[in-house]
């Protein structure tokens, strides 16, 4: 049985989604990261790197959304393009731009907007540049072909979609009048009903809401070296 430890936040979506869409049968282990769970020594023996989400699948341990992502599909062969050069440099390419941009841009815009001390004028002005920059390409090559890869439905389009599922909260009120292409691959995913079903994961367990000093303490340790 796999072992799948989730919190509620995008790249945990992605796997979410992905376990869903192949319906292979897993355990959900709940990692509640406003209670700093994410640090216990039992969770970073799993991922050294405390980040959710991670995989534990027999004697294989995966960490990083994206490589789980990859992992599943390679396991059940499913979800990915055919096994051809061109297409599979595509597919590592995409999924790489979100990895590497798509979420770090779109989390520090998040950081710097909602929950960074002031003075932030900078941070929210680089990060959220940086965030429309790398969406805007994604809605422009979405423009062109209903998937990331052309005509079919892959691990790409479910990186995107994770991170889909917050642009609001990313980019504003009105960032999908902006992204309409973003927009119409994140609503067509919605209507699966593996996306329905990742969704109620939300409601599994009881994670922390609250973004109080303890729950800042454990997800900006950072901020310790201030106060130094």
């Amino acid at each position: 049985m796999i072992q799948f430890y989730y919190h509620p936040s995008p790249n945990p979506a992605k796997v979410a989604l992905m376990l869903e869409e192949t319906g292979l049968p897993y355990e959900l282990v709940p990692v509640d990261t406003r209670k700093g769970e994410q640090h216990a020594a039992a969770f970073t023996a799993i991922n050294p790197n405390a980040k959710t989400p991670a995989l534990v699948d027999g004697e294989a341990v995966v960490f990083d959304s994206n490589a789980i992502l990859l992992y599943l599909a390679e396991k059940t062969g499913r979800f990915l393009p055919s096994n051809a050069p061109e297409q599979r440099a595509q597919m590592y390419s995409w999924l790489m731009f979100v990895a590497t941009g798509i979420g770090p841009y779109s989390g520090q815009a998040v950081h710097f907007k909602h929950f960074a001390p002031a003075p932030k004028d900078y941070a929210v002005n680089r990060y959220d540049f940086e965030a429309w920059r790398h969406w805007n390409i994604l809605d422009a090559r979405l423009a062109r072909q209903p998937y990331m890869l052309g005509d079919d439905y892959t691990i790409v389009d479910m990186a995107v979609w994770g991170w889909a599922r917050v642009v609001p909260f990313v980019l504003g009120a009105e960032a999908w009048n902006k992204l309409p292409h973003v927009k119409r691959l994140f609503d067509e995913i919605n209507l699966r009903p593996a996306a329905a079903r990742a969704e109620t994961l939300r409601t599994a367990h009881q994670f922390k809401t609250e973004m109080d000093e303890a729950a800042r303490r454990v997800l900006f340790p950072q901020n310790a070296r201030l106060d130094t």
